[in-house]
């Protein structure tokens, strides 16, 4: 399928790795033109690798939670391509992991609503004006399903990616031009996930229900793309369907209503 990106431009938070850089391959891959901007260095490294194979990506380094930084690296890639047509939020941390609310650090705290929201806000806020000249202007967040349900020992980023969903929501009230969608998949198989799960070497042999970082990018493209232009203002769980399972698991309705068996 044709996704309608060639030539389109956008710009991808995190695409230094994970589910960011799968976002910026398969993006490349459908003919579109990409910044990444990202707060590692490597991000410089990755772009080199795929503009020597003929690929038009470009890197921008910035700390996501700076205003200044965010405005600058956003002004560059709409200047170095001449227009931005989407933004994929890619860049999050999960914060502290297995730690209940009650004990968790304040800067701990802090940190986490500071990349995963204030980022989201501020690369959203200095990229407006040029998505607004855009036809076809998206904008998609990498949320999760932490979005829906608290996952124990894992407050602050569940809250933060909450609040990453009522962004998508927010702006496609003020800025109506502007498509904007929240991705919330489950568990996916990144260097983050498996440090925070424990699973150096992958998931292998789990049960858990694990998907490739590259579905969840397949998935993020179409929400950037024209071919899903009626889809709007919406949070999409990539989970398997896990999040329309009953927490009780299976009840036994071997009686009647009687109570007779």
């Amino acid at each position: 399928m044709d996704l309608g990106l060639r030539d389109r431009v956008a710009l991808v938070t995190g695409g230094a790795s994970g589910i960011g850089r799968a976002c910026v391959h398969a993006l490349l891959d459908e003919g579109a033109r990409v910044a990444i901007v990202d707060r590692a260095a490597d991000g410089a490294r990755v772009a080199q690798e795929l503009a020597a194979a003929g690929r038009d990506v470009r890197f921008f380094r910035a700390e996501l939670t700076d205003e200044d930084a965010v405005r600058a690296a956003v002004d560059a890639a709409a200047s170095s391509f001449g227009r931005l047509d989407s933004v994929l939020g890619c860049a999050g941390i999960s914060g502290p992991v297995g730690e209940p609310l009650g004990t968790v650090a304040v800067d701990d705290w802090d940190r986490v609503m500071s990349v995963n929201v204030r980022g989201n806000f501020l690369v959203t806020k200095h990229s407006l004006p040029f998505l607004s000249a855009s036809d076809v202007a998206t904008i998609v967040y990498i949320a999760s399903d932490s979005a829906f349900v608290a996952f124990e020992g894992m407050g602050p980023y569940s809250v933060s990616k909450s609040a990453v969903a009522m962004l998508a929501k927010a702006v496609s009230v003020d800025h109506p031009a502007v498509r904007s969608n929240a991705l919330c998949p489950g568990i996916v198989d990144t260097p983050m996930s498996r440090k925070d799960l424990g699973r150096p070497t992958g998931f292998a042999g789990t049960g858990l229900p694990v998907m490739a970082p590259e579905q969840i990018a397949r998935h993020a493209i179409f929400l950037a793309s024209p071919v899903s232009a009626p889809i709007n203002a919406t949070t999409l769980a990539s989970d398997f369907g896990y999040l329309a399972r009953a927490a009780l698991g299976e009840l036994d309705f071997s009686t009647d209503s009687s109570g007779r068996g």
